[in-house]
């Protein structure tokens, strides 16, 4: 009877841990794997933060609120909110784990509870009917001597089975007293994480008033700002309207050479991806290597942040107006390096009023641009590596402002350049 008991008892703990692994296993490593990808978005939205802070000191710096603040805080209400949004995630990923140890401690204590009572039964049992004298006349009123031998074997393993469950008993409160702990640890990083969302509303609340006021103040002078967008308007579309005539030069030569090579050689190796522009055979490897790193280019600036995003936008103080942006800009820290962002070939070098220095690199049938350039250490013709520094950044001595604006051409098509660089600069 005693080995029959023990075997529902073995098959019942192995039911009970084999529901544990199957049911709140997967669902914890699950929420484990949701909180850290949290935990790293809240860290680099921190990051941010904190640059885009740095830059905005450095606007505060000209005592005069400026279009390069609005934009600047524009950016930074955007990232808050971002942030309270992650922080806002992960306290519910921590309730979630709270609500899942509260159910783990629960269980766990319902199991003790019926250990207990099970093992104050078997000690009065015990006490009742298993004294000294009791197992001795049971043992010795046995038939022959296999019978008081197994008579023994019982005593010893019913002793043993008390052990067994004594060592479950301190166990199981070993695992709830630890579990209590951990909940406790997660209340606190609960509590935490809710003064951190707190703080994170305030400075949300401070820098939209800021953004508010400066908005105000910049809208009196719009006039300004007007003539201003007309001359970056005119400045950008010089560019665009440059960066066509490098295509369809570079179109006309490879046409021409492929020519020359198809008299010489009575075929050409020369194609086309786009059907715009006929490349070489190392320049059609080029290319498909720039177009299978799409996603994963390097930023052309070692630190910074998107402040001007690709295609058209409200203009951030002027009601009714567009803004149309070929690429990003990207605003950093004066003295910034510029860096290609691959493996080519610097098409042109140019100078434009509102742009300031231009480069123009080649990477097979694809363009990179990178204006408003104060340096420039490259010149046309050169071959370029990837992260290799080309110039350094314009800064703005009106406003502080560091910005430096990056395009990305397949043949005659402005991209998206978000698209191509990696998610970490």
């Amino acid at each position: 009877m005693m080995k029959s008991y023990q075997s529902l008892r073995q098959v019942f703990s192995v039911f009970i841990l084999l529901f544990i692994l199957l049911v709140y296993f997967p669902f914890l490593s699950y929420s484990q794997e949701s909180r850290e990808n949290l935990q790293n978005t809240k860290s680099k939205l921190e990051e941010e933060i904190r640059y885009t802070t740095r830059l905005l000191e450095q606007t505060h710096q000209t005592k005069q609120n400026s279009l390069n603040k609005v934009i600047l805080l524009n950016k930074q209400i955007e990232k808050r909110q971002s942030l309270i949004t992650t922080i806002s995630g992960e306290a519910d990923q921590i309730q979630v784990q709270l609500d899942l140890q509260h159910k783990q401690i629960s269980s766990l204590s319902e199991e003790l509870k019926k250990m207990k009572a099970e093992y104050a039964r078997m000690i009065y049992y015990a006490y009742k009917n298993l004294n000294a004298y009791n197992r001795l006349l049971f043992i010795f009123s046995a038939e022959d001597f296999n019978q008081a031998y197994r008579r023994l074997l019982y005593y010893q393993q019913y002793s043993a089975y008390r052990r067994t469950q004594a060592e479950l008993i301190r166990d199981a409160q070993m695992k709830i007293d630890r579990k209590q702990r951990e909940l406790e640890e997660t209340r606190q990083q609960k509590l935490t994480l809710a003064r951190s969302e707190e703080i994170e509303k305030g400075q949300l609340t401070e820098e939209m008033q800021e953004k508010d006021k400066a908005v105000q103040q910049l809208s009196l002078k719009e006039k300004e700002l007007e003539a201003s967008l007309r001359e970056k308007q005119k400045a950008a579309e010089r560019l665009e309207e440059e960066i066509n005539k490098i295509i369809a030069a570079e179109i006309k030569a490879a046409s021409e050479k492929a020519k020359r090579t198809y008299i010489k050689d009575s075929k050409t190796n020369m194609k086309s991806v786009s059907s715009e522009i006929l490349l070489t055979s190392d320049e059609q490897v080029l290319s498909s290597s720039f177009a299978s790193n799409k996603g994963k280019l390097p930023w052309p600036s070692e630190h910074g942040v998107i402040t001007g995003t690709f295609g058209e936008h409200p203009h951030p103080v002027l009601k009714y107006v567009k803004v149309k942006n070929n690429g990003i800009d990207i605003s950093t820290e004066k003295g910034a390096a510029v860096r290609a962002v691959f493996n080519g070939t610097v098409s042109r070098v140019m100078s434009f009023p509102n742009l300031n220095k231009v480069v123009i690199i080649r990477h097979g049938e694809y363009l990179t641009v990178y204006s408003n350039l104060d340096e420039v250490s490259v010149k046309d013709g050169q071959p370029v590596t990837t992260k290799q520094m080309i110039g350094k950044v314009h800064t703005n001595p009106d406003d502080s402002r560091t910005d430096l604006h990056f395009e990305i051409w397949l043949g005659k098509t402005t991209q998206d350049p978000q698209e191509w660089l990696s998610g970490v600069n």
